[in-house]
């Protein structure tokens, strides 16, 4: 199976990608009439890429209405608050622009929050706005650490309130149709899954000593962040790549494909263990994230593995720069896409696209959080299994690559762990990179406590399980809210 799995990666979610062509459908309750006086009213936090998605997807669905869009950069919020009116059609005046968020959570008039600000606010702005009583969708990654993705979950228990994930692959009939093919047995025995996210970033530049746009509140922006100085180029996306306001590509794309793999598996927590290795490779920065990581858990009897590259890479064909693998003892799911232990494409799962946003407004129409497709209990751990990846590669050490098989030696996991390592050193190499020269890190081998949610007998790997905040941009700890 191992051989076999070294000769079929590079083909499978390619094959399964081809397979879907076409394959996406519109949800039917997209279009489905409520009378107006019926319509969620909500406010958008966060005027970027997903900020401007939020308010095109919500504009299409007959009971909601956009009402307030909210940034501290007042060039990007005046531009979506103009997309927003013009969108809302007969409503458009009632559409507000603001760059302080808590003035949307005090607005009694606001019935949901649709969280897409940088990672470092997400926490803060949904604890926020459901101790107003607001409702909330947060995209993910859901926290910048551990430790508030649980204070999360927490206030949304003790609120009462609808939080949904923006991890909306939950919500595709085809996954949930290719889950439950697992869950029935009929992929055998499941032990290995694995999430990928091939996608080329160049480098970012500097590092240099840049000033903020001046359309933006500095203050505002950081929030519960230090107000460190700017060292990027681009103010706006490449935070990033930054520890104190990004989690990397692990918890930008990355995090969607692991939660299917936790999802299919069915297993929960942070496991019992994690390893990750990797680097920022063939070019020099600003940027502190690694470029190229491979992250290990295990779960015992079962094991994720996480691997980005952001160097050019065709490893799983020219057009597909992501998705996840499950690895039955009778045959293996690919994406959607089902395949024969030789790799040989048997069926597509059907079902197409469901519709995440409106599944969040039927959840608060309800009052279920049962009808979430992506509670916040399933984000915060997915998230969190992103974190622990991190957590282990900001401790570790340089290492040359006889130093890292040596240690994966010790690593016990149903996936050939030194085959995944030579694999990704060979795509190193491919792209110049000379390890000799700027050496991988090998991270720390961690264990944990699955029930406490912390590392074992490491203060290191403990102390980020949080982080300090800025008054009076703070996380309440528990007890708090």
């Amino acid at each position: 199976m191992i051989t076999r799995r070294r000769f079929l990666e590079d083909s499978l979610l390619a094959t399964a990608a081809a397979a879907s062509l076409g394959a996406r459908t519109v949800a039917a309750d997209e279009t489905r009439p409520v009378a107006a006086n019926e319509a969620i009213t909500a406010a958008i936090i966060g005027c970027g890429t997903r900020g401007r998605q939020q308010v095109e997807a919500l504009s299409r669905l007959a009971d909601c209405r956009v009402v307030c869009v909210c940034d501290p950069d007042t060039e990007r919020v005046g531009k979506l608050a103009a997309d927003a009116r013009k969108r809302q059609g007969k409503n458009a005046a009632e559409v507000k622009a603001i760059a302080d968020m808590r003035r949307a959570f005090d607005d009694k008039s606001i019935d949901a929050v649709f969280v897409a600000t940088c990672n470092h606010w997400h926490a803060l702005a949904a604890i926020w706005a459901m101790q107003a009583g607001k409702h909330v969708y947060v995209e993910k990654p859901v926290s910048h650490n551990i430790s508030e993705g649980r204070r999360i979950v927490e206030v949304a228990r003790k609120t009462n309130r609808i939080c949904q994930t923006g991890t909306q692959r939950r919500s595709s009939k085809a996954i949930a149709a290719a889950v439950e093919y697992m869950r029935a047995g009929k992929l055998g025995e499941v032990k290995l899954a694995r999430s990928v996210i091939y996608g080329r970033r160049d480098s970012i530049g500097g590092p240099g000593t840049f000033a903020p746009p001046p359309t933006v509140d500095y203050d505002l922006w950081c929030g519960p962040a230090p107000k460190s100085p700017i060292t990027r180029p681009s103010f706006h996306y490449d935070w990033h790549w930054f520890w104190e306001t990004g989690n990397g590509e692990l918890g930008n794309n990355n995090i969607h494909m692991v939660d299917i793999c936790r999802w299919g598996l069915g297993v929960t927590g942070l496991g019992r263990s994690v390893l990750s290795y990797g680097g920022r490779l063939g070019y020099k920065d600003a940027a502190e994230t690694p470029n190229t990581q491979v992250v290990i858990h295990d779960f015992g009897d079962k094991t994720i593995v996480q691997e980005t590259r952001g160097l050019k890479s065709d490893a799983f064909g020219p057009k597909v720069d992501g998705g996840f693998i499950f690895y039955g003892t009778e045959g293996i799911i690919a994406e959607t896409s089902l395949f024969d232990l030789d790799g040989k494409f048997v069926r597509k799962f059907e079902g197409g696209d469901g519709d995440h946003f409106a599944n969040f407004l039927d959840a608060v129409r309800s009052g279920k959080r049962e009808d979430l497709h992506a509670d916040i209990l399933e984000g915060h751990q997915s998230t969190a299994l992103c974190h622990a990846g991190n957590t282990s590669y900001r401790l570790g050490r340089a290492a040359n690559v006889d130093e890292i098989r040596t240690a994966l030696a010790d690593v016990k996991a149903h996936d050939d762990v030194r085959e995944t390592f030579d694999r990704t050193v060979k795509h190193l190499s491919a792209n110049g990179v000379d390890l000799e020269k700027t050496p991988l890190a090998l991270g720390a081998a961690l264990r944990i406590d699955a029930d406490a949610e912390t590392f074992v007998d490491n203060a290191a790997a403990n102390s980020l399980l949080t982080r300090e905040y800025r008054k009076p941009f703070v996380v309440p700890a528990a007890g708090e809210s």
